[in-house]
C-alpha cells in the first residue's frame, strides 16, 4: 500500500492513473478497498482525515450489530481475524417492548437455528481491524488529509482534483462519504431525506446484574431506549428522545444519567454505572433517488442512511459493496469497460431492491412506535402479540435481523 500525504501548496503534479478511485475511508469504503484484494484493479482512497484518525480510530459511542452475513463477509475479506475476540458480544435474545407493558416480543436461538442472533462490536474497532486489512494491499494508494472533487467525465475516464494539488484519472469513482455525499450533491442527485426529529445520545454502562446476552428495544413514552449486551456486566445504551427534550438528558450528570437509564429500564439489570464518555446524533434518513450517475457509484450511507432502530446501516453498507465490487471484478475480468453505466446501474437495481422495503419499514417502524397517541398505542400493542403468536410473520422478521 502507499501513502501520499502532501501539503496543499505543493505544485500539481502529473495526472495519475488508477482503476477504481474510493472518496472515504470509513468502514464500508476500507471494505469496499479490502474487496478488490485479489484483483488486478488499481485502487486509491482518498480521505480528509488524517492517517492517525483511520489507523487508531476514536471510539464514537456506536456499537454495530452484526448479522450472520455480515459476519461472513468480514471474515471473507480478512477484517473479522483482525477484531479482537474479547471484543466481540454476542446477541443471544431479543426483546422489543411496548410502554410500560409487561408483554414483550420475543426471538431467540431457536428461532435464528443457532447459538446466537448476532453480533455486537464497537465502531472503532470495526474501522481499525479494516485499517490493519488494506494497509497491507499493494494495489492500493491512499490520498489523506484531502478532499476530492470530479472535475470532468469522458466516455472513458473520470478526472479527479484533489485539495492537496493531484490530478486523478480513474475509471470509476465511488462515494463512500457519508449520508451528506458533497459527491452525490455535486453529481446533482437528488435524496429523499426524513428529518425524524429525534437525537440519539449513546454510551455505556456496566450494571450490577447479568444481561444472560439479550438485546432490549424499549419503545418508551417519551421516547425510546435500547439496551445492547456486552462483554462482562456492561451494555451499550441508546436513549433516543424528541429533540426539544435532547438537551433535558444530555446535561445530566453522570449520576443522574445512570439514574434515568436504571428507572426508564424498570431496574431490571440493577444499579447502573456510567462508563466512558456520552455521545449524541441527530437523527436523519437519506435514500438517494438513483445511486449512480456517470463513472459515479453511491455507497453506504451516502446511497441509504438508515434510522438506527432496526441497526442495519452497516449491515446494508457492507451488502451493497459487496454486490458493487463484484460486478466490477466480473466485468474486469471479461475484458469490459468497469465503469459503464450497464454495469452501475446492475448495482443500482440490486441495491435498491435490498435496501428499499427495509427502509420504508424501518421508517414505518419509527412512526408507528414513536406517535404516543391512543390509536397508536393500540397498534403497537396488536403488532407485538401477532408477531409472537403468528410464526410467518415472526420467521420473516428473524430472517431480516439475521440475515440481511
Amino acid at each position: 500500500m502507499m501513502l501520499v500525504r502532501e501539503n496543499v501548496n505543493q505544485t500539481r503534479r502529473h495526472v495519475q492513473q488508477y482503476d477504481v478511485v474510493i472518496i472515504g475511508a470509513g468502514p464500508v469504503g476500507l471494505c469496499c478497498a479490502a474487496s478488490f484484494e485479489r484483483s488486478h484493479l488499481r485502487v486509491a482512497i482518498i480521505d480528509q482525515q488524517p492517517l492517525t484518525s483511520i489507523a487508531e480510530p476514536d471510539q464514537d459511542g456506536r456499537d454495530i450489530a452484526l448479522t450472520f452475513s455480515s459476519q461472513q463477509q468480514l471474515n471473507d475479506l480478512g477484517i473479522w481475524q483482525h477484531i479482537p475476540i474479547e471484543q466481540i458480544s454476542h446477541i443471544k435474545k431479543a426483546r422489543v417492548i411496548d410502554g410500560s407493558s409487561s408483554y414483550s416480543l420475543e426471538f431467540d436461538c431457536g428461532d435464528a437455528k443457532s447459538d446466537k442472533l448476532g453480533y455486537l462490536i464497537s465502531n472503532h474497532l470495526i474501522r481499525k481491524a479494516a485499517y490493519d486489512k488494506v494497509q497491507t494491499m499493494q494495489n492500493l494508494t491512499f490520498f489523506l488529509e484531502q478532499s476530492a472533487n470530479v472535475v470532468s467525465t469522458s466516455e472513458s475516464q473520470v478526472l479527479i482534483d484533489t485539495s492537496a494539488g493531484h490530478q486523478i484519472e480513474a475509471q470509476v469513482v465511488f462515494a463512500a462519504d457519508g449520508r451528506f455525499s458533497s459527491l452525490r450533491r455535486n453529481a446533482g442527485i437528488s435524496t429523499r431525506s426524513l428529518e425524524y426529529g429525534h437525537v440519539a445520545i449513546v454510551c455505556r454502562m456496566e450494571h450490577e446484574k447479568p444481561h444472560l446476552g439479550i438485546a432490549h428495544e424499549c419503545f418508551l413514552y417519551g421516547g425510546t431506549l435500547a439496551v445492547l449486551p456486552l462483554i462482562g456486566n456492561s451494555s451499550s445504551i441508546i436513549i433516543t428522545v424528541p429533540a426539544n427534550k435532547a438537551s433535558d438528558i444530555i446535561s445530566l450528570s453522570d449520576k443522574q444519567l445512570s439514574q434515568y437509564v436504571q428507572q426508564r429500564f424498570g431496574h431490571k439489570l440493577g444499579d447502573m454505572t456510567l462508563k466512558g464518555k456520552r455521545y449524541h446524533y441527530p437523527l436523519i434518513g437519506v435514500y438517494a433517488d438513483k445511486f449512480v450517475h456517470d463513472r459515479l457509484a453511491l455507497l453506504g450511507d451516502a446511497a441509504v442512511g438508515m434510522h438506527p432502530v432496526t441497526a442495519h446501516g452497516f449491515n446494508l453498507g457492507l451488502k451493497g459493496q459487496k454486490s458493487l465490487c463484484e460486478l466490477v471484478v466480473s466485468a474486469q475480468r471479461a475484458g469490459k469497460d468497469i465503469g459503464s453505466i450497464q454495469i452501475l446501474n446492475r448495482y443500482h437495481h440490486k441495491h435498491n431492491r435490498d435496501c428499499r422495503l427495509m427502509y420504508l419499514g424501518t421508517n414505518a417502524i419509527v412512526r408507528l412506535f414513536t406517535h404516543e397517541h391512543h390509536a397508536s398505542k393500540i397498534i403497537r400493542k396488536m403488532v407485538l402479540r401477532v408477531g409472537n403468536v403468528f410464526s410467518p410473520a415472526k420467521r420473516l422478521i428473524m430472517k431480516q435481523l439475521t440475515h440481511i
